[in-house]
């Protein structure tokens, strides 16, 4: 009697397979995955989201260090300070810029 329940047993469980993998089926046909994140439409939205925060960071980053590279004051008319050259020894080198300061950062794009 061992084998013959043996032998049945194999059917069995082939036919309850096939019955779990319809109704599995149409399990997941009446109630589909949601949409998945790796869409093309999420990738750009993440993307937008990531530029976001990296000009923000920048905005923080311009706005505390901002006074660093602001140009310092000007001097005042009349006689040059002590130290510094005159208009006559700058001549001499020709691609000599008159302002020495550090140069302002660019003003960020927005789109």
């Amino acid at each position: 009697m061992g084998d013959v329940l043996l032998a049945l047993s194999i059917p069995v469980l082939v036919f309850g397979g096939g019955i779990y993998a319809a109704c599995d089926c149409w399990w997941r046909r009446r109630h589909p995955a949601p949409p998945s994140p790796y869409t093309h439409r999420a990738a750009r939205l993440a993307e937008q989201e990531m530029l976001l925060l990296a000009e923000e960071i920048v905005d923080d980053a311009h706005a505390a260090l901002g006074p660093l590279y602001e140009a310092p004051a000007a001097p005042r008319p009349g006689r040059p300070a002590a130290g510094l050259k005159t208009e006559a020894s700058r001549s001499s080198r020709s691609g000599a810029t008159p302002d020495r300061g550090p140069s302002r950062p660019a003003a960020a794009r927005k789109r």
